[in-house]
């Protein structure tokens, strides 16, 4: 399958670096092959490879217009459509138009980013609540597992035996 994420007007992206590290953003402009115009944002996560510079804007996640690095962005699969350069009261209508925050949180990516937030702040004695959760369930898998390959086990034996009888 064909690349699709293009650095393009109106695609969304995870600030994955920098001031606005976690918010969703939208490139509003592409500056040089360095920077980009970042218009709206939200919350991601991860980096990129790219060394153009755009200028972005993210009015629902309290990013201002301002211009990123896209080594600084991850480019996600969503992309709105608004005119060229278009404001900020502009790129606010064409995101809650196409309801971008709802569709983030349903993806995987979304749903890990927020995982490993909750991770991170775990409490010691969360953690050992939670190691101990589970050893509990490691146990009962265990127990389980060793009850069946016993079930499994004596079927064997009672069917070789009846075998053996028949000759």
């Amino acid at each position: 399958m064909p690349f699709q994420r293009f650095v393009e007007s109106g695609r969304i992206a995870y600030a994955s670096d920098g001031q606005y590290k976690g918010k969703l953003v939208a490139i509003v402009d592409i500056i040089d092959q360095n920077r980009v115009r970042q218009f709206y944002s939200i919350y991601a996560f991860y980096k990129s490879s790219f060394c153009l510079q755009v200028l972005v804007d993210g009015p629902a996640s309290n990013v201002p217009r301002c211009e990123m690095r896209l080594n600084e962005l991850h480019l996600t699969k969503f992309r709105i459509r608004f005119p060229y350069t278009g404001s900020t009261r502009v790129v606010r209508k064409a995101w809650e138009a196409a309801n971008i925050n709802d569709l983030w949180k349903e993806t995987m990516w979304a749903r890990k980013v927020e995982a490993k937030k909750k991770r991170l702040e775990l409490s010691d004695f969360d953690r050992f609540k939670l190691r101990k959760a589970k050893q509990i369930r490691n146990k009962l898998r265990t127990d389980v597992f060793y009850r069946l390959k016993k079930k499994v086990k004596k079927a064997k034996t009672t069917s070789a035996s009846k075998k053996a009888e028949k000759k």
